[in-house]
C-alpha cells in the first residue's frame, strides 16, 4: 500500500519548530500513531488518523494546507509524509523523532 522509504521524504526537526507556535497557521498537524499511543498523549490540535487508515481518510485533510506529519519517532511518518506527497499530491513535511523529539524539544503535549 504505502511505497518503499526514499531518503529525500520532507522533514523538519521539532527543534527547529517556534516553540510559541509550532504549526505554522493555516497548516494542519497529522499524527499517524495508534488509538492507545494518541490517548497516552498528542499534541494539542493535531488530526488523529493512524496510518494503517490513512488510505481511506486522507479526504478529512484540507488538500490547500501543508501538512506536518507526526508518530512516534518518525519512521511511520516518513512513510505517511512520502505517501501524501507523491500518491495525494499534497505537501506534506515528516517530523523527525516524532512526538519523542516534539516533547524533548519543549513542545506541547496533552492527553
Amino acid at each position: 500500500m504505502f511505497p518503499p522509504m526514499q531518503p529525500e521524504v520532507p522533514t523538519v526537526h521539532p527543534s527547529e519548530l517556534d516553540p510559541a507556535s509550532p504549526v505554522p497557521d493555516g497548516t494542519t498537524l497529522l499524527d499517524v500513531r495508534e488509538q492507545d499511543e494518541w490517548d497516552a498523549g498528542h499534541a494539542p490540535g493535531a488530526v488523529h488518523i493512524p496510518l494503517g487508515d490513512l488510505p481511506a481518510r486522507f479526504g478529512e485533510l484540507d488538500a490547500e494546507s501543508p501538512v506536518l506529519v507526526l508518530c512516534h519517532s518518525g519512521g511511520r511518518s516518513a512513510r505517511a509524509t512520502q505517501w501524501l506527497n507523491e500518491a495525494v499530491g499534497l505537501e506534506a513535511t515528516n517530523i523527525d523523532g516524532g512526538i519523542v523529539a516534539w516533547a524533548g524539544a519543549g513542545l506541547p503535549v496533552e492527553r
